[in-house]
C-alpha cells in the first residue's frame, strides 16, 4: 500500500432484506482507496448506500463481500475484541445524532472513551480539557448533555471522537441538525483537524458547504461507486 493511503476497500458488497424479505442489494463491489491527511466526502441520494459504506470502513458493520486493509491488514480477519479494540484506539465517530450519554457532564462523555483504553483517570481529565479547550467550550465542561444547545452537543461529540487521538475521522452528516452558526464552527473545526492535527477525516453529507472542504468527493449511485 502506498503511504499516501489510509485506508483501502476492495469489492465491498452489502445486501439487507426488507419488511416483504425482498433482497436490496446496497452496496455492489465498491473498491476506494482513502488518502492520509484529506478530507474525502462520500454524497448520493438518501437510500444510496453512503452511510453503509462509512459504517463498513470504520469496522461498525460488516460487508457480505469484500475487505478493507489498513496498513495491508484486514480489519474483518479480527474477531470482536481485536476489532473493538482497534477502533478504540484508530478511529473516531461523529454522527449527525451525537448520541452523547445524558447522565455525564460534557467532560465525562470526552474522557469516558480514555478510562476504557485504561488511561488514568487524571491524565484523561487533562485530555478531556484540551479538546473542550479545541472545540471552544471550555467553560462547559461541568454541563450535561441537557444543559448545551445542539450546536454544543455536537462539538462535544467531536471532542469525543478525538479523546482517543485517532488518525482517522469517520462523520456521518455531522452538521445535518445544525443552523449555519454552528454548522460554520464545524467546519473550522474540520479544517483544523487536517490541517493542523494532520487527520485524515471521511464524512459523508448533503451539506454544500461542507463539500466544499472536500480534497476527494466520492459518489455512490445505485449502489456503484461513479
Amino acid at each position: 500500500m502506498k503511504n499516501k493511503t489510509e485506508i483501502k476497500a476492495l469489492n465491498i458488497s452489502k445486501s439487507y432484506f426488507n419488511n416483504k424479505k425482498v433482497k436490496l442489494d446496497v452496496l455492489k463491489s465498491i473498491s476506494l482507496e482513502i488518502e492520509k491527511n484529506k478530507i474525502t466526502v462520500i454524497i448520493g441520494a438518501s437510500g444510496a448506500g453512503k452511510s453503509t459504506l462509512l459504517h463498513i470502513l470504520a469496522g461498525l458493520d460488516t460487508p457480505d463481500e469484500g475487505s478493507v486493509l489498513y496498513n495491508d491488514k484486514s480489519i474483518f480477519d479480527f474477531d470482536e475484541k481485536a476489532l473493538s479494540k482497534f477502533r478504540n484506539k484508530n478511529i473516531g465517530l461523529v454522527f449527525q445524532f451525537h448520541h452523547l450519554l445524558p447522565e455525564f457532564t460534557a467532560e465525562e462523555n470526552v474522557f469516558i472513551p480514555q478510562l476504557i483504553k485504561n488511561i488514568h483517570i487524571d491524565k484523561a481529565k487533562e485530555r478531556a480539557s484540551e479538546l473542550l479547550k479545541l472545540v471552544g467550550l471550555s467553560e462547559r465542561g461541568n454541563h450535561k448533555p441537557a444543559e448545551l444547545s445542539g450546536g454544543e452537543q455536537q462539538r462535544v461529540a467531536v471532542a469525543r471522537a478525538l479523546s482517543n487521538d485517532p488518525q482517522i475521522i469517520f462523520a456521518d452528516e455531522p452538521t445535518g441538525n445544525l443552523d449555519t452558526v454552528n454548522s460554520n464552527a464545524i467546519h473550522k473545526i474540520i479544517l483544523d483537524l487536517k490541517d493542523k492535527y494532520k487527520k485524515t477525516l471521511v464524512m459523508v453529507t448533503h451539506n454544500h458547504d461542507l463539500l466544499k472542504l472536500a480534497d476527494n468527493v466520492l459518489e455512490i449511485k445505485d449502489g456503484k461507486l461513479l
